[in-house]
Parts: structure tokens; sequence; C-alpha cells
């Protein structure tokens, strides 16, 4: 079932980069197109219907569980999250461009305020920040003040365990699917004792038409 979780409407938290984190000249995308996606996510999320939020975390924290006791290699059960993300993310850039209407971005400053304005709106009900930037404007910073992943969840001091980690692989999953190369990664983990959720969201390449039928051959 993709349809979002039930949560109250987060109002977010303060913009710009990150602590210790380049300040970049902040995005590229202006701030009308930022509103109109903000309106956007929030217009979809409306409209869309619920899945109880408690159920939607436990359900997930049953997956991580399992995960660990199976693999027993925390390295491993994050390779194993993001994994599936990516599979999750491939199949779901469908119906997240039927839903939203999105079309073609003009570059990918405006991908990450869609990424970050209306596709976590729509299925997680989370108001996300895009920050730090870099020179190139081919690296930024989604900003995560709520995760709806991990209500009622602790981990272990000292912890390697990302336990959002699929985010990053649907994230990762879904640009692929529309000829964007990236890597994305956590950098800040409110689970781990940082302020806030931060992933780091990188673009490597721009794949090319004859690249993607190859990926469809196989």
């Amino acid at each position: 079932n993709n349809s979002p979780m039930s949560r109250p409407t987060s109002t977010g938290g303060p913009g710009g980069a990150p602590g210790g984190g380049p300040s970049g000249g902040g995005p590229a995308a202006t701030s009308s197109s930022t509103s109109a996606n903000v309106r956007l996510g929030e217009q979809i999320w409306q409209k869309l219907p619920k899945v109880n939020g408690e159920f939607f975390a436990l359900t997930y924290g049953t997956l991580v569980v399992q995960l660990v006791k199976d693999l027993e290699d925390v390295q491993l059960v994050n390779e194993q999250l993001e994994k599936m993300g990516y599979n999750i993310g491939t199949r779901l850039i469908d119906e997240f461009l039927a839903k939203s209407g999105v079309s073609n971005c003009s570059d990918f400053a405006e991908t990450a305020e869609v990424i970050a304005k209306v596709a976590f709106k729509m299925f997680l009900g989370v108001a996300v920040d895009v920050a730090a930037w870099n020179a190139e404007k081919t690296a930024c910073s989604l900003i995560l003040y709520e995760n709806p992943l991990t209500e009622f969840v602790e981990i272990p001091p000292n912890s390697n365990l990302y336990y959002s980690n699929i985010l990053c692989g649907v994230i990762r999953g879904a640009l692929e699917m529309v000829m964007l190369r990236v890597e994305c990664y956590f950098v800040r983990d409110a689970l781990r004792g940082d302020d806030v959720n931060e992933i780091r969201l990188e673009l490597k390449e721009k794949i090319k038409e004859e690249m993607a039928e190859e990926y469809r051959r196989e």
C-alpha cells in the first residue's frame, strides 16, 4: 500500500545550511518555485487516503529488527535497507509522477526541491528543507526535522545502524528511472544523537538514452 501515513502537518524547521556543511550560496531554485512545490505537496497530501502513522512506524520497525536478526551485521543491514528502498523507488516514481502531475524538472536544483517539498510530503507527510548546495549545484542536503519511520525507536549507543537507510534507496531508485544517477546517504541521524536528520544527495551522472535501453533489457 503506497498511501501516505496520517500525521499532523509539519511546519518544518529553520532553513539554511546545516551546521558543519558548506553554505554554498543556497539553493538555485527560486522562492516562488519552492512555494509552488510546497503548495502542490500540501494539496496532494490532503487528497490522498492515509494509513495510520503508528502502524506504519511499527511495521517498518519489525522489518528492521528481522533484518538485524537475520544478517547479524549492521553494515549488511544498512546495505539491505538501501537495496530494498531502491527497488521501491524504481516502482514508486510512476505513482509519484501520475499523482503529482510534475513534469520534467529544468535542473538538479529543481529536482531536489520537488523531492523535498512534494515527494516527502506526498508519501510521508513531512516538511523537508533543501540546504548546503555545493558551488556546482550538483550536491545538496535534505534536512528532515521529523522522521515518521523513527517513532517509538531507540538504537544502542555507538551503533552504526542507519535505521532509515531505506529512504536513501528510494530516492536513488526513483531518480535513476528519470535518468539521474545519484549517491544518497545519511550524514546526520537524530536516532544517533544529531539535532536533525540530514541526507546528502549528490548527482553523479545524467544517464544517456542508450544506457537506459540497456537497463531495460537487463
